[in-house]
């Protein structure tokens, strides 16, 4: 069995490919149809949108097959975004790169496999749209131009996903987008029982940012605020501005504790920003901790309320403050 070779933008495309936020996020009907049209227009068992992660190739849409991933090494995917075009295997027991892979001499027992590279909206190949059968076909011109054809769809799709659920100015999520994916990551944290803590930020003062330097400078401040957050959270966690000034931070595995040191750094962080950046004005803000308790949040709706009256308080408390 041949393991693919690396492409030689992979660091690029592994964090174009992170940066989407589609890893591991549940099934969305705008891809499992286009997989159904595949299979029904080529009359195969099975279609795949397939996307190869570092070490894993990850099914976003499937239909014919139960698993959901795969490793990377016996991936035909992995060979696939080395090419521009629709890659054919038409017996993959006559392939000296397949005839031994597991997927071939077992379960699900690939013979045929076309793909065609999906690629970002920033142009890396993130992984293909796939067509299996447990038999030999052959594969046209005609074939290979419409399968190129739908994965071009699958193409717009993704890019619909990540301008719907992305805030175009500091480029972090939306409240769409951080509700969909801390959402999914707190189903994690309780089924694996790990814990989890959310952070509701608002910025203090921005207003008069607004009002004395301009709104291009206020925009400014959001860009670097959340820059600044993202320099100091993992690429783990969750981070999203929800509108306005309001930000916030979604950290699986996560304790009231170690939330606690985070903050502290974050706090440093913003501090050497002010006395460097010498703008007229300085980063402050309002934060609302909280740790995930499974006997008070059933969502993440009800962690962000709980934050956002805790930060509320804070700020509060500091307008009060003689």
């Amino acid at each position: 069995m041949n393991i693919a070779d690396i492409p030689v933008d992979e660091q690029a495309r592994v964090g174009d490919l992170h940066n989407l936020h589609i890893l591991d996020t549940p099934p969305e009907e705008r891809f499992d149809r286009l997989t159904r049209l595949a299979r029904r227009l080529f009359a195969v068992p099975t279609a795949v949108v397939s996307l190869v992660d570092a070490k894993r190739q990850w099914f976003k849409a499937r239909v014919g097959i139960d698993a959901c991933e795969t490793g990377r090494d016996v991936s035909f995917c992995s060979h696939a975004i080395l090419r521009d075009d629709v890659m054919v295997v038409s017996d993959a027991l006559q392939d000296p790169r397949f005839h031994d892979n597991p997927l071939v001499v077992g379960d699900p027992f690939i013979r045929f496999y076309a793909g065609c590279p999906i690629r970002s909206p920033q142009g890396y190949k993130l992984g293909t749209l796939c067509l299996l059968d447990t038999i030999p076909r052959e594969f046209d011109e005609d074939d290979k131009t419409m399968l190129a054809d739908l994965a071009r769809m699958v193409e717009q799709e993704m890019a619909a996903v990540h301008l719907a659920t992305m805030d175009e100015l500091t480029k972090l999520s939306n409240r769409r987008g951080f509700e969909s994916l801390s959402e999914h990551a707190l189903s994690m944290c309780k089924r694996l029982g790990k814990p989890a803590s959310l952070l509701y930020f608002d910025l203090d003062l921005f207003k008069q940012i607004n009002d004395r330097f301009g709104h291009a400078e206020g925009d400014r401040a959001l860009v670097n605020f959340g820059r600044i957050l993202l320099a100091n959270f993992r690429e783990s966690d969750v981070i999203g501005r929800l509108g306005g000034d309001e930000f916030a931070v979604f950290l699986t595995n996560t304790a009231a504790q170690e939330t606690a040191a985070v903050l502290a750094h974050l706090g440093t962080s913003v501090n050497e920003y002010n006395q460097a950046s010498k703008r007229g004005y300085d980063l402050l803000y309002s934060v609302g901790a909280v740790e995930y308790d499974p006997a008070a949040h059933d969502t993440i709706g009800d962690l962000m309320n709980n934050a956002d009256a805790l930060m509320y308080q804070q700020k509060k408390r500091r307008r009060e403050a003689p």
